[in-house]
């Protein structure tokens, strides 16, 4: 089975790229299955199912999406073998910009869109820079100028990666899409592999239910800011 994961900042537009590379990937008579990772909720899953596709659902609550995904992620390979799939396709919450689901062996896919402005590429960590795609939506709403630009800033950021823009709407640029992820390995297990990056930081007290606002609360990895004078 084929396993991709798909990940990308709030609202870009990554489920309805997946609805369009899925499109294609049915004709061709391939058995595709979604895990939707979220925070709180989702109704995502209910476009997958419309769809016909067979759809997990994840919500963290108050974890970290992304360390809920790499705690559960091996589970969800487990299920997409049992139910004979031909390609897993995780989606995650995509909170952060510093967060980091890909996987080493695993094709990774970020999502970005050209609404965010040309320096965008720039502030977003390992998600973008350590992908092997970077899918560019919402490039018909900007100019030819700015859609150069803002590809330009993310070949600076990630020289290694395939960039494509896709129309989550028309579903223009979803064929080249689903092409490139037949390239994603088969992957029969994930104990051993490691993520391309680590985690941000979940061990200070904020982390785990602390509310009070006082240097006296702030234990472990609590990172301070460094004033001087102006």
């Amino acid at each position: 089975m084929r396993l991709i994961t798909v990940a990308g900042p709030p609202s870009v537009g990554k489920t309805s790229v997946i609805l369009k590379t899925v499109e294609h990937l049915k004709e061709e008579g391939k058995k595709i299955g979604i895990i939707k990772f979220d925070a709180l909720s989702t109704k995502d899953d209910l476009a997958y199912k419309k769809m016909g596709l067979p759809v997990m659902v994840g919500l963290s609550g108050n974890l970290c999406p992304d360390h809920f995904f790499v705690s559960n992620v091996d589970e969800c390979l487990t299920w997409g073998l049992k139910n004979e799939l031909d390609m897993l396709i995780t989606e995650s919450a995509g909170l952060c910009n510093r967060c980091s689901p890909h996987i080493k062996g695993v094709l990774g896919v970020c999502v970005i869109d050209n609404l965010a402005g040309v320096h965008t590429p720039k502030k977003i960590g390992p998600m973008l820079k350590l992908a092997d795609i970077v899918v560019i939506t919402k490039g018909d709403i900007v100019s030819q100028a700015e859609r150069e630009v803002f590809a330009f800033n993310v070949r600076l950021a990630n020289p290694k990666a395939e960039i494509m823009f896709v129309n989550g709407i028309t579903g223009q640029g979803a064929f080249d899409l689903s092409y490139y992820l037949h390239s994603a390995a088969e992957v029969d297990a994930l104990e051993g592999k490691k993520l391309r990056f680590s985690m941000p930081s979940a061990v200070c007290p904020y982390c785990v239910g602390e509310t009070v606002i006082s240097k006296d609360y702030q234990r472990g990895n609590a990172k301070k800011m460094i004033f001087k004078e102006v």
